[in-house]
């Protein structure tokens, strides 16, 4: 029996590799360097606001004690100090302000700088990476990554680096002028700070965890979300919409549970600090009144130890906070970290060899390759093929035989895992990598096409070409009729995946793009396959052009793409079983006569019957 379709999982091959590790949050100490000045600016303006907020309290003792304790001779309030006390505060209110404002700003924005630095890295690092990585991550869970990862680890680069300073010099400042004003009285109130501070840590390390169950379920959900849009036709063709769903249903409520987990650890936390810091405020209005009514403090006083008594709260508090957010922001960051040591299985040379402008001859030596999750064996298994430049080979074979695996070697998207693949002489390995898939071209079945315009894809083939020579690759892949035709010509938008365009559309598309890279060694990866006759005709020729004086490898389901060919290969179980012309392979039979009798035949046989006519 087959189970019902679960959720989609997204979770890495390795839990252990990206446990949370508070030495990742150091590592941004890196991205925060070019941006020193602007951040010990923003600290300084920091320290001086929280500096003078521990002026307030003083005031108001002196404005209590000058309201109530001092009167003019006879009896008469003298409201001067009263007047000097209140402009006194309203100044530094002012001057506080601006402080705060200037922090706000200057940290803010080294933190965005930063967050948008990272992101940057990590997306520039996913592009090194290999498709063996990406074929065991699931593209929602990355995108994932880039947001709601990064952001949180800007709220611990901005505000909270801001709350940690300003709290830090409040507590200091804090306790310091508390002993001064009244020392029994602050060792009254300081007590209760271990109970704070030690709740703070019990509640803060569950809420680190639950914080990062959520990240890790806000990224399953959309790693499920993006599945399914980008394979919205699959899924309304099969009437799958209750399912995908179901299924985006499943990861939105498993991240709802772990975001209330997460409330509830955060909820009682603050119930907590709100308990035990008004708690603390009755015991020392309690106690202090008792040395007011005993003449050991005036009331001025009691009210700036209150003042000071609530800020060093506030800041315990405020650490918490900061506390909390940091252990959010550590599993965040840790996971960020995580692709960027993540080393591509593709190592580059200490010195690469160059490649100069290739001829294009290819050879295969006894050449082994496994994805390394093969049953029965490797994919590839002792290849030996020896391609001269500008020939066209075919590669033949039943599905599964190898021949996308073999032709996914020559860009160098896999290693070989034995033998050797060289391009003029130079093994692959060796080579520079943006120099070698520089020289490859590759135009596949399913054609991706960005989000841009018609010129825009079309220039993803070489970014310095003019318009001319946009053109002309569009008119030599038989496309600048049709694009002519589109609303704003070469400016059409051709959307998400160019989903505007029809099939065959798309390949010329890609077919131009092709030609304006002009490549040496030339791969089309069963480039008609989808295609009807109308559309096939037209690629076709636009094919021809392009491989003309190229190496050329062609996979394909179609007598009339492989029919010329130099050299057909014919592969089976990842091994080339026969090799040679359509001719030679017909008069010798096997494997490729009886795929010429599976899947060529009917095709031939109008191709005969027109050559039998009169005058043909």
């Amino acid at each position: 029996m087959f189970s019902r379709p679960a959720a989609r999982s997204s979770a890495p091959d390795d839990p252990q590799a990206s446990r949370p590790d508070p030495a990742s949050l150091l590592r941004l100490l890196r991205y925060v360097r070019p941006y020193l000045g602007w951040l010990l600016l923003g600290i300084l303006t920091t320290l001086l606001s929280a500096g003078l907020s521990l002026v307030f309290p003083k005031l108001f003792g002196n404005l209590i004690d000058a309201s109530f304790l001092k009167r003019a001779p006879g009896g008469v309030a003298d409201t001067g100090p009263l007047d000097r006390i209140v402009l006194l505060l309203l100044g530094v209110f002012a001057v506080v302000a601006v402080f705060t404002a200037l922090q706000t700003f200057l940290i803010s924005r080294v933190g965005v700088r930063v967050v948008a630095d990272l992101r940057r890295a990590v997306f520039a690092h996913l592009l090194s990476l290999s498709p063996r990585f990406f074929a065991s991550r699931r593209t929602g869970e990355l995108t994932s990554r880039l947001t709601s990862d990064v952001s949180t680890v800007q709220t611990v680069v901005s505000s909270a680096l801001a709350q940690l300073l300003s709290q830090i010099v409040t507590l200091i400042g804090g306790v310091t002028l508390m002993v001064l004003t009244s020392f029994r009285l602050s060792l009254f109130t300081l007590g209760v700070i271990p109970l704070i501070i030690g709740t703070a840590i019990v509640i803060g390390l569950r809420i680190r965890r639950a914080a990062r169950d959520v990240q890790d379920k806000v990224a399953a959900a959309n790693a499920s979300a993006e599945e399914a849009i980008s394979g919205v036709r699959v899924v309304q063709s099969f009437t799958a919409e209750d399912l995908e769903r179901g299924r985006y249903g499943q990861g939105v409520e498993a991240s709802f549970q772990a975001s209330l987990r997460r409330i509830r650890l955060s909820s009682s936390l603050a119930g907590i600090m709100t308990f035990l810091a008004f708690g603390s405020l009755a015991g020392v209005l309690w106690y202090g009144g008792r040395q007011v009514l005993g003449g050991e403090l005036t009331p001025g006083k009691l009210v700036s130890f209150l003042f000071y008594a609530l800020q060093v709260g506030l800041g315990v508090g405020g650490l918490t906070g900061v506390f909390s957010q940091v252990q959010e922001a550590l599993g965040a960051s840790s996971r960020l970290f995580e692709l960027l040591d993540t080393r591509s299985d593709l190592p580059l040379p200490a010195v690469p060899t160059p490649l100069c402008r290739l001829s294009g001859r290819v050879r295969f030596e006894d050449v082994s390759f496994g994805y390394g999750d093969e049953v029965g064996g490797p994919t590839l298994s002792g290849l030996d093929l020896d391609v001269l430049p500008g020939q066209t080979v075919a590669l033949v074979g039943p599905s599964g035989a190898g021949k996308s695996t073999l032709v996914s070697l020559l860009p160098r998207f896999y290693d070989v895992t034995g033998g050797a693949l060289t391009v003029d002489g130079v093994d692959v390995r060796q080579a520079d990598l943006e120099e070698l898939r520089a020289q490859v071209g590759l135009v596949p079945q399913e054609t991706l096409l960005f989000s841009g315009s018609v010129a825009e894809n079309i220039l993803y083939g070489r970014q310095d070409a003019d318009p001319q020579e946009v053109r002309a690759a569009a008119r030599a892949a038989n496309a600048e009729e049709f694009i002519l035709k589109l609303p704003q010509g070469f400016d059409t938008a051709v959307g998400e995946r160019g989903v505007k365009l029809s099939g065959g559309q798309r390949q010329r598309v890609a077919i131009a793009r092709a030609i304006l890279k002009n490549p040496r060694v030339l791969i089309l990866d069963e480039a008609t396959s989808a295609l009807d006759n109308e559309s096939e005709a037209l690629v076709q020729d636009a094919l021809e052009k392009l491989m003309v004086g190229r190496t050329t490898f062609v996979i394909a389901h179609r007598l009339s793409t492989i029919r010329g060919a130099d050299l057909i290969v014919v592969m089976d179980a990842g091994r080339i079983v026969q090799r040679g012309t359509h001719a030679e392979l017909l008069a010798e039979g096997g494997l490729y006569k009886d795929l010429y009798e599976l899947q060529f035949r009917a095709e031939d046989r109008p191709v005969r019957m027109q050559a039998a006519l009169p005058g043909a």
